[in-house]
């Protein structure tokens, strides 16, 4: 990818000094710049002729091009007698002197930087190695260098090779892919990197201040990372000896989805282990976003500065170097087109660095294989993001709204603390229910922004007040179930019969019955358009209810644990190969629920404990759900007679009593006899679907 030439940063308008004056004259005369330097009517630039006190300054028409071209000959051939004991200026010699010193940088080297940074700095010599045109190759570029500097041509190739210290350390690349001017194809870190070499006589971290930003303390504990602790009991030992081993090649990648508290939990390691961490700036001084390439470059300039202290390194944003191909064309990253450069990079280095992204779907895996560390930064666990919503939220939601919160799984730290802090400062403005309910707004506008579906209303999550399992029919005795389980401590079950038979409310109680929160998700819901996606949601689920030591019920499974003889892509079967997998390896309380039994595979049937067939209500259950709703709903209590009534209706559910209750709340019943004909009028709904066959006739 092609960069964007630097602004000058000054421009000199005093007499040249006399090594920039050599170089000029060089570049005007056996380099043959004069020949656009000069022409019949006067001078390309006056400025410069005026430099050199060349005649004719102004004059069109009695110009004497040949007597120009004479005089010019004769300041180059008087300066070329003074030039050996020319010198740079200072404190650019004095810079150069401690690069050399610290990066290893030979003589040609030097030169051809203080060359490339005086190019960046002097309008004078810009424009001079402008006129010899835009259709410099490597070769010419080389030639015209080892003239300039009266260096070997031999010499200049070397410097300039991309094993050489100077693209090794990032000071100076040349671009190889396009014919330019010479000023474009030489490429310094930056225009301020230039002007601090030439102007200011400090150290060299000071040169990279704007590039490489000191890391700021972090707010957060490695307590608030329980769900990667067993990770970070191995990362931080590694860590330390790679730091007190001057180890190279160290690199740890951290991936998760925005807010998750990545740079967090780098400032977190790099205070425990004592260690300054520097950031790769991801923005110019002018507040521009930098390319890849340059990011990459001034990463290699930090590697080298840094080599010899005790500090850690950040790369955020990896997406810049690793993802920022693509296009209409497919266009490779930048790390693709610099491949063994950037393997180089991660081989390397000698600083321990933190590469953070947001996906590791687009990283190439010979990239992959050379970090030391990859680990994923999920969303918390729903006990974690209870946790944090209590300490950022606490004086404002109710015990309630904190655990509806946390039920959401995409609810990332950082949405927390964002909102919380904006409602932090509105505290003495508005009541404690206008807060709450301004902050869960919030954070559901976040939540859908991002892409998400939202937070969910609570009232569909929560059991019925008069729910009792004695009133399912069913072929196991439930509460007797609920007992084994809290005796065992894990079963695998499959609850399977049509809608509205109870199968999710049973597994809301026995998640209340164990104490244990219950994740919910819906077959479909693990489906992934990505290649190997699918398997790593089915991962992340069930290592989720395990950090949370929860209840997992997937509904409607039989979207997802098909037959696999039935399947048509591979994608299938590998699916459902990674379920079973994960459900014979996990030791919790695992709940599949199903309107249908036909069509699962036969080896996921095999792995469940225990199959419970959910139907329709007996009738005495169905006239004790009617006394308890009645109830419940602050009805009169029916007669007897109204039994008979309710007995008739074929099909019922408790589901059917749920949605009237819902109803109740805009739609208010007011006796028994309304209620026993809206659960008449629900059942005959069903019965046309009783009837019909299903499939084509």
């Amino acid at each position: 990818m092609r960069r964007k030439r630097f602004r000058n940063s000054c421009t000199i308008e005093v007499e040249l000094e006399s090594l920039t004056r050599l170089w000029i004259l060089r570049l005007l005369v056996p380099l043959h710049g004069h020949r656009k330097f000069i022409n019949e009517m006067g001078y390309d630039n006056d400025e410069i002729a005026a430099q050199f006190d060349l005649p004719g300054i102004g004059l069109d028409d009695d110009f004497n091009a040949a007597a120009a071209r004479k005089l010019l000959q004769q300041s180059y051939q008087a300066a070329e007698r003074a030039g050996e004991k020319l010198t740079l200026p200072e404190p650019l010699a004095e810079n150069l002197h401690k690069l050399m010193q610290l990066v290893g940088l030979d003589d040609a080297e030097c030169q051809l930087l203080g060359f490339a940074v005086m190019l960046n700095q002097h309008r004078y010599l810009s424009d001079a190695c402008d006129w010899l045109g835009s259709d410099l190759s490597l070769s010419k570029l080389s030639y015209t260098l080892a003239v300039v500097l009266n260096i070997s041509q031999q010499s200049i190739q070397e410097a300039l090779s991309s094993r050489g210290m100077l693209a090794q350390s990032g000071l100076l690349t040349i671009d190889r892919e396009y014919k330019n001017v010479l000023s474009s194809k030489l490429e310094l870190l930056s225009s301020s990197f230039a002007f601090r070499l030439m102007n200011e006589s400090s150290s060299p971290i000071d040169w990279l201040r704007d590039m490489i930003v000191p890391s700021q303390a972090p707010h957060l504990t490695l307590a608030d990372y329980p769900h990667i602790q067993d990770q970070l009991d191995f990362l931080l030992p590694y860590l330390q000896q790679a730091v007190q081993g001057k180890r190279h090649g160290v690199n740890v990648f951290v991936y998760g989805v925005p807010g998750t508290g990545k740079t967090q939990l780098t400032r977190l390691l790099a205070q425990h282990l004592g260690c300054p961490l520097y950031e790769v700036a991801s923005e110019d001084d002018d507040g521009d976003p930098t390319e890849g390439e340059q990011r990459l470059s001034t990463l290699r300039a930090a590697q080298a500065f840094f080599e010899n202290a005790d500090a850690l390194l950040l790369f955020d944003e990896v997406e810049d170097v690793f993802n920022d191909g693509g296009g209409l064309f497919g266009s490779q990253s930048t790390a693709q087109t610099r491949k063994a450069w950037m393997n180089r990079v991660l081989e390397e280095n000698a600083i321990p660095t933190f590469w953070l992204g947001n996906s590791i779907h687009s990283v190439d895996p010979a990239f992959i294989r050379r970090f030391d560390w990859v680990i994923e930064l999920p969303v918390p666990p729903k006990s974690q993001r209870e946790r944090i919503l209590r300490d950022n939220c606490g004086s404002v939601l109710t015990d309630q709204a904190i655990k509806h919160l946390a039920s959401c799984e995409e609810l990332a730290p950082a949405v927390v603390t964002r909102a919380a802090q904006v409602i932090g400062s509105l505290q003495d403005q508005f009541s404690t229910e206008q807060l709450s309910s301004a902050l869960q707004q919030m954070m559901n506008k976040t939540l859908i922004a991002q892409g998400h579906a939202g937070l969910h209303q609570d009232d569909a999550q929560r059991l019925p007040n008069c729910y009792d399992p004695e009133l399912i029919n069913c072929d196991a005795d439930l509460l007797w179930l609920a007992e084994g389980i809290k005796r065992h401590g894990s079963a695998r079950l499959c609850l399977f019969g049509p809608p509205g038979t109870g199968k999710s409310a049973y597994s809301r109680w026995l998640a209340e019955q164990l104490d244990k929160p219950l994740h919910i998700k819906r077959g479909a819901d693990l489906f992934s358009k990505w290649i190997g996606g699918t398997e790593k949601n089915i991962a992340r689920v069930f290592q989720e209810a395990k950090e949370d030591k929860a209840v997992l019920l997937i509904d409607e499974v039989d979207s997802f644990l098909q037959d696999r003889n039935r399947s048509q892509h591979s994608w299938e079967i590998t699916g459902v190969n990674e379920m079973l997998a994960r459900m014979e390896a996990y030791n919790g309380v695992f709940i599949a629920s199903t309107n249908r039994l036909e069509g699962l595979d036969s080896a996921a049937l095999r792995r469940f404990d225990l199959k419970v067939k959910f139907d329709a209500l007996k009738p005495p259950q169905a006239w004790k759900l009617l006394l308890n709703y009645c109830l419940s709903l602050g009805l009169p209590m029916p007669h007897d007679e109204w039994q008979t009534e309710i007995c008739k209706l074929d099909g019922l559910t408790p589901g059917d009593f749920a949605v009237l209750a819902r109803q109740h709340k805009f739609r208010p019943i007011a006796d028994v006899k309304t209620m026993i004909d809206a659960l008449a009028a629900e059942c005959a709904l069903k019965e046309p679907y009783k009837r019909q066959p299903i499939g084509f006739v």
